[in-house]
């Protein structure tokens, strides 16, 4: 079988989303960023049926860290995102909640599934780096061969129900040249975040220390590059944390599931 870590940055990018996948299900473990190239990769909210309402609601209000590409019914497990896959191995890490608490991170959820548990499918910033990367704007963490940094920041979402808690985002360093270029591409992705919420101090977001992110990892910023932030999907989790519900799972940070869908089905003119 092959394993991701023998592979050349180039022979990770050309992997179909099925062969990606059938990895991930045979328990290999690594951030998503950069593989199968040209398919959209996507968030996860795993949450009883009973706070699905609340957690729907919380998207539609935050629609720039929330959008939604799917939503599977209470114990389904599979839909035409990820066409012959199962939502609960085919994410190369999970992240389980309870209580607000992350008490496990599995690489599939067969301990931990439910027959009322619903699934979101949200857009996930990853979908847009190839447009990126095709204009020559390079990608810091995957050129750095780590997780995309993801911070909490002082903005507070949209409180739905029971659910509430701070954006979260992540940052991509982009030469000061091509900022413009960046918002410009990124843009043109709304149901995959989209244009940045935030470019340059991050102090006015509410970040310290960009070297100490929330979530992923720290990466080197090159001379020359301003701090770009996008909208992340990782809010949720932020949200659960703080709100604290009996139960949730998501996706381990920067472990995306991949999709079947060409990103471009989500580029607008």
């Amino acid at each position: 079988m092959k394993n991701f870590k023998d592979m050349e940055l180039a022979e990770r990018a050309a992997m179909s989303p099925r062969e990606a996948r059938e990895l991930f299900r045979a328990g290999q473990v690594l951030p998503t960023a950069g593989i199968s190239a040209g398919y959209a990769q996507a968030n996860l909210m795993i949450v009883p049926q009973e706070l699905a309402f609340d957690v729907l609601l919380f998207a539609q209000r935050n629609p720039k860290s929330c959008p939604i590409l799917g939503v599977l019914e209470a114990g389904q497990t599979s839909s035409e995102l990820l066409a012959g896959g199962d939502i609960r191995t085919d994410v190369p890490k999970y992240l389980v909640y309870e209580n607000g608490i992350k008490v496990a991170e599995p690489t599939d959820l067969g301990d931990y599934w439910r027959d009322d548990l619903v699934t979101f499918i949200v857009g996930c910033s990853f979908t847009f780096e190839a447009a990126l990367m095709e204009s020559g704007i390079s990608v810091a963490h995957i050129d750095q061969g780590v997780n995309v940094p993801m911070y909490k920041t002082n903005r507070r979402s949209a409180t739905a129900g029971a659910i509430s808690g701070p954006m979260v985002v992540s940052m991509r360093p982009i030469p000061a040249s091509q900022v413009a270029d960046a918002v410009r591409i990124t843009s043109r992705y709304p149901a995959v975040h989209g244009a940045p919420v935030h470019i340059g101090n991050p102090g006015e977001l509410g970040i310290e220390d960009l070297a100490a992110p929330d979530f992923g990892d720290a990466v080197q910023i090159p001379e020359g590059s301003i701090p770009v932030f996008w909208a992340c999907g990782v809010t949720p989790q932020a949200a659960v944390m703080e709100s604290r519900p009996a139960l949730a799972i998501g996706h381990a940070p920067g472990h995306m599931l991949i999709t079947d869908i060409r990103d471009t089905e989500y580029q607008v003119p």
